[in-house]
């Protein structure tokens, strides 16, 4: 039976290992997915090497499987009320416990512990591509909010024709 618990460092490799799959979705056309695995073990490094008091790293340990899965969450200020929440930074599932409940377990986890802050919301953000992911948070009731738009501009003088 897997269990959930606290991350330590020596899970560090293994949670490195499953940061892969935060990609392993299309990337849309601009984004590399080396660079998004890069930024992911960015972040997973920092918890490790500053653990905060308002933040949660757990992780997902099969005893037969190892860890497989796990899930970051920070406290973030909302943009408009300024009222803290939970925040999950990362999520991820070893691609063969997919639809086994782990990744709800996980998100359950950090909703539970955004409550007992008192907190009144959590968040997530997640590619636009990623409609896996999208369907999962769908299914556990998190809504979309805010739509990101980018555009890819050629750098040098600003334009004077507009």
């Amino acid at each position: 039976m897997t269990i959930l618990r606290p991350a330590d460092r020596t899970d560090g490799p293994s949670l490195l290992r499953l940061t892969a799959r935060l990609a392993a979705f299309p990337v849309p056309g601009h984004r590399q997915a080396t660079e998004i695995e890069l930024a992911d073990h960015g972040i997973l490094r920092r918890a490790f090497e500053e653990p905060a008091e308002d933040a949660l790293l757990l992780v997902a340990d099969d005893p037969v499987g190892g860890i497989v899965g796990y899930i970051f969450v920070t406290t973030r200020a909302d943009y408009f009320t300024g009222k803290p929440h939970g925040h999950v930074e990362i999520l991820t599932v070893a691609s063969g416990q997919e639809g086994k409940g782990v990744g709800r377990a996980l998100m359950d986890a950090a909703e539970a512990w955004s409550a007992t802050r008192g907190y009144s919301q959590v968040t997530l953000n997640v590619f636009a591509t990623n409609d896996r992911a999208r369907a999962v948070y769908a299914r556990l009731g998190y809504e979309p909010e805010l739509v990101r738009y980018r555009k890819a501009i050629p750098p040098g003088e600003p334009r004077t024709d507009h």
